[in-house]
C-alpha cells in the first residue's frame, strides 16, 4: 500500500496520456503498444493480441504455491465528442474516455508493477487481463475467455469507477449486478402503391407501427414486475415520399433485461409477434435477434469477502464501503463471470465540488483523480486476503 501511495502521482500521469490519446473498439492498437511496452523488461509473461483484438494478458506467478486470481481493466474508449475544457483533453477529434477506461487501465498498470516486484512473497498467481473493445458488441472478453486465459483461475476481480458517489468511497452489489443485453433488426416487407388506393397495396409502415406499440406490451404483460426488462425501438427506417405506400421498413431496437429468466421471456416474445405480425398483415419478415452481454452476476460469497476485506482494512485512503443498487447498464465483465466466480465493484470518483455529476459515457464525464489510489489500494486489499487464504485457510 506504501508503495502505491508513492506512486499515485504516476497513475495520474498515465491516466491523463491516454485520455489525450482515446482509441475506438477494435482499433486501440497503440493504446494496446503503450500497454505492452509497460511490461518490457519486467520479470513476467505477456501475452499481446489475445482473444479477437488487442488483448493482454500478464501473468504474475507468485514464488510460492496458492490459488490464481484474476484482475481486468478495460482500455477502449466511445465515440463522442469531448466537451471538457482541460489540459490534457482528448487529440483524437470525435473520441473520448467518457467512461473511465483510462483509470481503470492506469490503477491497474501501477497496481501490477507494485505485484511484479513482491512476487517473491505471492502465495499463487496473479493474471492481469487488459481487455479491448469493452463498449461494442461481440466485445472483448468473450473471445478472451475462449482463448483460455480464464483456464485456472479460481477467482477475477473488476472495478468501475462511477460519479455516484464521492473519491474514498467503494460500493458492491451482490447477485445479479447489471443488465443483460441485445440487439434486433426487423425488416418488414409489404408491397406498395400509390397512397390514393391503398385498397391494392399492403403498407409496411402500419405494419411497422402495430409492432412498435404491440412490442412494449412484453414487458408491461409478459415479464415479472419484479424483474427488469426494458425494450427500446431506436430506429424506425420508413423515409418515402408522403404519397407513396411503403412495400418495406427496417426497425432496429435495443432489449435489457435483468436476468436469465427475462432475457429468455423477452426474446420467446419477440419472435412469436414477429410471427403474428406476417399473419395479421399479410407481410414477410425477417428478424436478426443477437444477444449481446448476459446479465452480470456478482458471486454472493466473493462480493462479502470483498466488502468485509475493505471493511475491515480501515484505510484511510477508503472512506466507506456500502452497498450500491442494482444497475441499467451492461458490461462484458459478465463473460468472466459466467466461466469463474467473482465480483465486479465500484469506485466514487464524483469530481471535487460538483453535486451533480455527469455520468459515464455524457461528453462532460469526468472524475476526481483521487479515486485511482482508491481503485488500486481496494483491489490490492481483495488480491492481497484472497491469496492469503490459500496461505493461511481464512481472511481473518
Amino acid at each position: 500500500m506504501k508503495m502505491l501511495e508513492e506512486r499515485e502521482a504516476e497513475m495520474i500521469n498515465i491516466r491523463r496520456y491516454l485520455h489525450e490519446n482515446p482509441e475506438l473498439s477494435f482499433k486501440e492498437a497503440k493504446t494496446a503498444a503503450y500497454i505492452a511496452d509497460f511490461y518490457r523488461g519486467k520479470d513476467v509473461d505477456v501475452s499481446t493480441g489475445v482473444g479477437n483484438g488487442y488483448g493482454i494478458v500478464v501473468t504474475i506467478k507468485g514464488e510460492k504455491p496458492g490459488k490464481t486470481v484474476a484482475l481486468r481493466a478495460d482500455f477502449d474508449a466511445l465515440p463522442i465528442k469531448e466537451e471538457l475544457e482541460i489540459p490534457f483533453k482528448s487529440k483524437n477529434e470525435g473520441i473520448m474516455h467518457a467512461c473511465g477506461h483510462d483509470a481503470h487501465t492506469a490503477y491497474l498498470l501501477v497496481l501490477a508493477d507494485c505485484l511484479i516486484q513482491l512476487k517473491e512473497q505471492i502465495h499463487g498467481t496473479v493474471k492481469i487481463i487488459h481487455q479491448h473493445a469493452e463498449e461494442v458488441p461481440p466485445g472483448g472478453a468473450k473471445s478472451i475467455v475462449e482463448a483460455g486465459a480464464l483456464d485456472g483461475v479460481d477467482a477475477i476481480f473488476g472495478i468501475h469507477v462511477l460519479p455516484m458517489a464521492p473519491a474514498g468511497t467503494v460500493g458492491y452489489h451482490s447477485g445479479y449486478s447489471f443488465n443483460g443485453r441485445a440487439y434486433f433488426k426487423l425488416k418488414v416487407q409489404a408491397s406498395g402503391g400509390h397512397g390514393s388506393s391503398p385498397h391494392k397495396a399492403n403498407d409496411a409502415i402500419v405494419a411497422g407501427a402495430y409492432f412498435v406499440t404491440a412490442v412494449q406490451t412484453i414487458v408491461s404483460r409478459r415479464v415479472n414486475p419484479l424483474d427488469a426488462g426494458v425494450v427500446t425501438i431506436g430506429s424506425f427506417d420508413g423515409k418515402g415520399s408522403f404519397n407513396v405506400i411503403k412495400d418495406s421498413i427496417e426497425i432496429e431496437g435495443d432489449i435489457r433485461y435483468s436476468d436469465d429468466e427475462t432475457r429468455d421471456v423477452i426474446s420467446k416474445e419477440i419472435h412469436r409477434m414477429v410471427k403474428g405480425l406476417e399473419e395479421l398483415f399479410g407481410v414477410s419478415c425477417k428478424l436478426t435477434y443477437e444477444p449481446d452481454y448476459p446479465p452480470l452476476y456478482n458471486d454472493p460469497e466473493l462480493t462479502a469477502f470483498v466488502a468485509k476485506t475493505l471493511i475491515k482494512a480501515g484505510d484511510k485512503h477508503i472512506k466507506e464501503v456500502k452497498e450500491f443498487p442494482k444497475m441499467a447498464p451492461s458490461d462484458d465483465f459478465a463473460y468472466y463471470l459466467e466461466k469463474v466466480p467473482g465480483t465486479y465493484f465500484y469506485i466514487g470518483c464524483t469530481p471535487k465540488g460538483v453535486e451533480e455529476p455527469y455520468f459515464n459515457h455524457h461528453p462532460k464525464f469526468d472524475i476526481d483523480e483521487a479515486a485511482l489510489l482508491v481503485a488500486a489500494k481496494s483491489v490490492g486489499y481483495v488480491v492481497c486476503d484472497y491469496l492469503n487464504i490459500e496461505k493461511d485457510g481464512s481472511n481473518d
